[in-house]
């Protein structure tokens, strides 16, 4: 028997947050054809990035402000 639609989107309003994000994750691969040239560069770049951080080459912003700007920005369009 088939499980409809609406009575999916119900059950998934009853997931603790983290499974919500992991069935998101799970539809967005299902709908996404795979990168493997994204996939196989990406741990490379998330180190360049880390070290870069690291040796202070790479500027941080803290997240309320960030934030507090994106909220801003939105607020005028």
């Amino acid at each position: 028997m088939r499980t409809s639609k609406d009575s999916l989107l119900e059950q998934a309003k009853q997931l603790s947050a983290e499974d919500k994000c992991t069935l998101i994750d799970v539809l967005h691969d299902l709908n996404t054809p795979p990168d493997l040239e994204l996939d196989a560069a990406w741990p490379k770049e998330c180190n360049d990035r880390l070290a870069a951080l690291e040796r202070g080459e790479m500027k941080t912003y803290d997240f309320g402000e960030v934030l507090a700007n994106a909220l801003a920005r939105l607020k005028r369009i």
